[in-house]
């Protein structure tokens, strides 16, 4: 049994969500286990009040981006790392900047996950279990497991306070959605421009949902502000839009309540499934067997071309994948999973 833990999942927000279940499976498993995780600002609020975690450290990675930066920065982030006394450090990020703070924590024992890069398996070994090809949150549990630990139930523990509930209340209320009604969360915004469904294909299916009365809701960051306008401008009538209004706990009331969850591999589409929102996922360059919505009770539809999963961030001559998956599809999908 180890006693002092060390997390380290930094970024991004869909990744951070997917390693949730790992802190709760070694408060099962090791109850009296302390447990602290190093995060980055965009992720950060995923953690607080989070009954698994008993410290959250934030790397301010503009600390970080020069030489000079780290040398300046480096040896006092060691020295608060080294000051816990880690006995084990589990780096579920697998890339250089992870294998730097576990090589900082001071951690005796360090393990990381099956597909490691950026050199990282040489500072924590990789556990490479039964579920090195499947979905990313059991290659994380695999490395739980070969702790010894059992894996009873996959949790993803996000803390919600009555306070954040009722700011995002007041946030829809604001923005003309009453979240009594029955509504159904649009987020056309991704990391990659190639897993982004266009803007008017949400604008046809907002119509469509509309028109059996369901309410669409856009959701997303700052950075989505463009696409959410987009859909506004193109679709008869403008769905509530709550782009860049709300922070992560916010939003994950209001995807809380939603009826469904529509979108493509975003970070925002791993928190509907968190909090438990059913999810019609639309896939194209990336893979669902890893990356897609985990669990029973989602939907995926994956584009009908032969490149599907070719993983590339911008398209070649064959065109955006995205495009052929079908609005008529998803509409029927989306209030088939509604109405069971």
């Amino acid at each position: 049994m180890y006693k002092n833990i060390l997390i380290i999942k930094m970024s991004a927000i869909g990744d951070v969500i997917h390693a949730l279940p790992v802190a709760h499976a070694l408060k099962q498993n090791w109850p009296d286990c302390r447990i602290t995780w190093v995060v980055e600002r965009a992720a950060y609020d995923l953690l607080t009040n989070n009954p698994d975690i008993d410290e959250i450290i934030l790397l301010d990675k503009t600390k970080f981006k020069s030489l000079s930066g780290i040398i300046n920065h480096a040896p006092e982030f060691s020295r608060l790392l080294k000051s816990r006394r880690f006995d084990l450090a589990l780096d579920l990020q697998g890339l250089a900047k992870s294998a730097a703070v576990a090589y900082l924590s001071g951690a005796p024992n360090r393990l990381g996950y099956c597909n490691m890069r950026e050199l990282s398996q040489l500072v924590s070994k990789p556990v490479c279990g039964a579920h090195k090809d499947g979905h990313v949150v059991e290659r994380y549990l695999d490395v739980v497991r070969a702790l010894g630990c059992s894996v009873d139930e996959v949790v993803f523990p996000i803390h919600i306070t009555s306070e954040e509930q009722g700011q995002a209340e007041a946030i829809a209320r604001q923005a003309g959605l009453d979240i009594a009604q029955r509504y159904v969360v649009l987020a056309p915004g991704t990391n990659w421009p190639t897993k982004c469904w266009p803007t008017a294909h949400f604008a046809k299916l907002a119509d469509l949902l509309y028109d059996v009365g369901i309410i669409p809701v856009i959701i997303g960051g700052p950075g989505d502000r463009r696409l959410a306008d987009e859909i506004v401008a193109g679709a008869v009538i403008p769905p509530v839009d709550l782009t860049g209004r709300t922070t992560l706990k916010e939003l994950a009331f209001i995807t809380k309540r939603a009826s469904a969850f529509v979108g493509g591999d975003t970070g925002p589409m791993h928190l509907a499934v968190a909090v438990g929102t059913p999810v019609v996922a639309l896939f194209g360059p990336t893979d669902p067997r890893r990356n897609g919505p985990y669990g029973e009770g989602h939907k995926v539809l994956t584009a009908p071309v032969d490149c599907v999963g070719c993983w590339k961030r911008k398209c070649g001559e064959k065109g955006r994948c995205m495009e052929t998956i079908d609005v008529e599809k998803v509409h029927k999908i989306v209030t088939g999973v509604i109405i069971k």
